[in-house]
């Protein structure tokens, strides 16, 4: 049985709005609770540019609002983790969460891993992804400036997120298979008024053409007249098609374990607790009539007020109570302490992160030097200078600056401490979603790595040919590092493998090349092209087809 100070009362999975409100729930009444989060705490609202109607905040971004819920549940005293759950094993007073970065166990559990955007199965979706047909207006719509777009779904996402694909597009047509929008009348309003939008309901998109450059047709349906024709661009160029069609959850962690539906969403009770004494879900995995931030964080405080009495119970039957270490163990009111001076303005890591910098520097097997390529002008600079920052934090990380060397500059190279090239590295300032990944990176090239399943280490070890991985991303897309972390984990387990990510927006001319109107983009070899987000496995299962 573990002892007081390895044991949580409650660990949630998942770091946005509805794991972030229980944290902060259950930290202010004084239980020991820890958020693990696989990429980047504040989940697929953090994409969303506005946030308009959230009670009591006017306007802000996604961002914005959950780091400062984040920093509400850490300031009671919550933990947080960024680590993958890889099985949960859920019998039993005591609860056990297998991750990348150990053994988690603990009286309560949350999943609240949300979901992803679900695909509708025209005729060409898969071909033409990554060459047209795109998921995230955040991370792909740059991609489409000047250009004609199609976007597909009539909720409340369909009508943000054209409304902010309007600074890019030239125009834009959403197409609604029933009468109307099914979200607030004054959002559809502000929709159908907008100059560039035009509206078509009773509309379906049944397939795409197109060739290496794109979308050049899409053949449309009315289904009340039973019509079918083709839409093209007016000027006969390409365009794109946005798919805002709802969501598919996150519960590939948790079925067969906890009851699910048939469309896969977490059945539970009113208090949020699965049909698994102990276990609760809470936000976009659940079933619900409204996915809004507002009802992700009032699942996250009613699964916490449960999760109280179930950690209570459990105190006095088995005699356990979970210690919160004395870092945390502070009044809210009290100033937090800081381990790391408040960063001044420009700085790459923020006093925030020190906390969890510093557990990921204590378990590096060996030294790195971060062997800085910069081009000498604004992002080298700024390259350099973030590179420098992150290394005064550890004795395991030193910085070398040369001026060019490489193709794509700037570049930063993971080299290990005989000097050889660990076969990482990363073309451009890793911030926004990638900051994670590159820590990770870090420690899956010193060693010992996070932990994955073992058939998955022989598989990747097992890979008999030379293999150059290019991962372009764009650092506000909530897919990519899957992706990334995926094939930097197979480059530290390979020596014939490596694994370098470029942030697309610096480096055009590869976007040309590859034709990438979508991100992750994945290309092995220089040849062989790849979209969309892969774990480890899918990307093993990919490679191996190749071979």
């Amino acid at each position: 049985m573990p002892s007081n100070n390895e044991l949580y009362d409650a660990v949630i999975v998942g770091g946005g709005p509805a794991g972030l409100t229980a944290a902060l729930y259950l930290a202010r009444a004084r239980y020991r609770v820890l958020v693990v989060e696989k990429d980047r705490f504040g989940g697929q609202i953090t994409i969303t540019h506005e946030v308009v109607n959230y009670p009591g905040v006017e306007s802000t971004s996604g961002e914005a609002l959950t780091e400062t819920m984040r920093r509400q549940a850490q300031n009671f005293g919550a933990e947080f983790l960024l680590a993958e759950v890889t099985d949960l094993k859920l019998e039993g007073d005591i609860k056990t969460l297998v991750t990348s970065r150990g053994t988690l166990r603990a009286f309560a559990v949350l999943i609240a891993t949300g979901a992803n955007p679900r695909r509708i199965g025209f005729k060409g979706e898969q071909e033409f992804r990554g060459r047209g047909v795109a998921y995230c207006a955040t991370c792909d719509g740059e991609f489409f400036t000047g250009k004609e777009l199609l976007v597909i779904g009539g909720g409340f996402a369909s009508a943000e997120e054209s409304m902010f694909l309007t600074r890019y597009a030239s125009k834009i047509t959403i197409l609604i298979r029933k009468d109307g929008f099914s979200c607030a009348k004054s959002i559809a309003d502000e929709v159908a008024e907008h100059s560039k939008i035009t509206v078509k309901c009773h509309h379906e998109l049944k397939a795409v053409e197109g060739n290496d450059m794109g979308i050049t047709k899409a053949v449309l349906y009315n289904n009340q007249t039973g019509e079918t024709f083709d839409y093209t661009a007016a000027d006969g160029d390409t365009f794109g098609v946005f798919v805002f069609a709802g969501y598919v959850p996150n519960t590939g962690l948790v079925k067969d374990k906890v009851a699910l539906n048939e469309q896969g969403y977490v059945i539970t009770s009113a208090d949020k607790e699965t049909n698994v004494p102990g276990v609760f879900a809470a936000g976009d995995v659940c079933i619900k009539a409204l996915r809004q931030v507002v009802t992700a964080t009032a699942d996250g405080a009613l699964a916490a007020a449960a999760m109280e009495k179930v950690a209570a119970k459990m105190h006095e039957k088995t005699g356990l109570v979970p210690e919160v270490p004395n870092a945390v163990r502070k009044a809210p009111e009290q100033p937090r302490a800081s381990l790391a001076p408040e960063p001044q303005s420009g700085s790459f890591v923020s006093a925030d992160m020190v906390p969890q910098l510093n557990a990921v520097f204590e378990r590096m097997a060996s030294k790195l030097t971060l062997e800085v390529h910069s081009d000498g002008q604004d992002k080298g600079r700024e390259l350099a200078a973030a590179m420098q920052e992150l290394a005064a934090l550890t004795d395991k990380l030193d910085t070398k600056v040369v001026e060019g060397g490489e193709s794509e500059l700037p570049c930063v190279k993971l080299m290990r401490e005989d000097g050889s090239w660990s076969g990482l590295a990363f073309h451009g300032v890793p911030g926004g979603h990638e900051f994670t990944s590159f820590i990770l990176g870090l420690y899956n090239a010193a060693g010992p790595g996070q932990q994955i399943d073992e058939q998955d280490a022989e598989r990747a070890k097992g890979l008999d040919k030379e293999l150059k991985l290019q991962v372009l991303v764009s650092l506000s897309c909530t897919m990519c590092p899957d992706l990334v972390t995926a094939a930097q984990r197979l480059a530290s387990l390979n020596a014939k493998v490596s694994a370098e990510v470029y942030d697309v927006n610096l480096f055009p001319d590869l976007r040309t090349q590859y034709k990438v109107m979508s991100v992750p983009c994945l290309v092995v070899n220089g040849e062989h092209i790849s979209f969309g987000r892969k774990n480890l496995t899918e990307l093993l299962d990919y490679l191996e087809k190749l071979a």
